[in-house]
């Protein structure tokens, strides 16, 4: 019995503690920001892209090169430095469905990319960019607002106004 008094007691020890950590603010407690929120600020998802001195990882061409051939058409990407372009080359060759996207851009999806130091993405027309939420690579054909999870795997180097005319399967492979 004098086990159960103890536990109960401590029960209501810690909810009035508990309790107390969120008072309302009419109560005089002023709520502090957490610690996710206080280390972690981060700009809005469609505010503008953080200086290029905050960005770690800086734009290297590498001189390796992909091209993305429908029947038609074909685009040749020059791709960066990064992880992710590099995990992407070596998934080549891929044969995919290409599908459009908003007004601005031709998605297709790869395997996971990891963007660790990747750079971010501005977006541009001809860019070919990652978009990490939903893990599928984006050739745009007109510009597109800056986002945080946008990440930049190259440009196009050739053939870029014929990224809106890309439809049905396409191969990505590379360019010897």
């Amino acid at each position: 019995m004098k086990n159960m008094i103890s536990i109960i007691s401590a029960l209501l020890m810690l909810l009035s503690v508990s309790a107390g950590a969120v008072a309302p603010e009419s109560d005089g407690y002023t709520a502090q920001p957490s610690v996710v929120e206080t280390e972690m600020e981060l700009p809005a998802i469609t505010g503008s892209l953080p200086d290029k001195d905050t960005n770690t990882m800086e734009r290297k061409e590498t001189g390796i090169r992909i091209s993305v051939k429908s029947e038609q058409h074909e685009i040749i990407y020059e791709l960066n430095d990064s992880v992710a372009a590099g995990e992407l080359y070596a998934q080549l060759p891929l044969t995919v469905e290409v599908e459009p996207f908003s007004k601005n851009e031709m998605t297709f999806y790869p395997q996971k990319l990891d963007v660790t130091n990747a750079p971010l993405s501005d977006g541009a027309a001809g860019s070919l960019s990652y978009y990490e939420p939903w893990g599928d690579v984006v050739m745009f054909y007109a510009p597109c607002p800056p986002n945080i999870s946008l990440y930049e795997l190259g440009v196009a180097v050739s053939g870029a106004e014929h990224i809106a005319d890309l439809s049905g399967i396409i191969t990505v492979s590379a360019v010897e």
